[in-house]
């Protein structure tokens, strides 16, 4: 079994504390559908927001969906000028027994431009 990396991300209209739990789990969800994963495949996952969305820590979405025994971590992303706004990211990390290449990788809403290649 390999570990590998799974990125995602998705973009808030506002930054709401119930629209931000609500689009993270969304994301999560997405995250594990799309890789068949379950809770026991997760090590860990890092969360990073950007500068703007200060209403909620995003890992709080991923214990209500039970995910309280995996490893959480949130932080700010670099608050580069002309960014995306209202941007949640994350990468997980978990046992997957695929190659590399047919790792599912999540974009969901506005999120989508900043992976326009691999965006579902």
């Amino acid at each position: 079994m390999a570990v590998r990396a799974i990125r995602g991300a998705i973009q808030l209209d506002v930054d709401e504390r119930e629209h931000l739990l609500a689009s993270t789990r969304e994301l999560v969800g997405e995250v594990m559908r799309a890789n068949a994963l379950s809770s026991e495949q997760l090590i860990s996952i890092i969360f990073t927001v950007t500068a703007d969305l200060r209403s909620e820590f995003p890992a709080v979405a991923a214990r209500e969906l039970g995910l309280g025994d995996v490893p959480l971590l949130c932080t700010v992303e670099i608050d580069v000028p002309g960014s995306l706004p209202r941007v949640v990211r994350l990468m997980a990390h978990a046992e997957l027994d695929v190659p590399r290449a047919q790792v599912q990788h999540v974009y969901l809403r506005g999120a989508t431009a900043l992976r326009l290649d691999i965006a579902q």
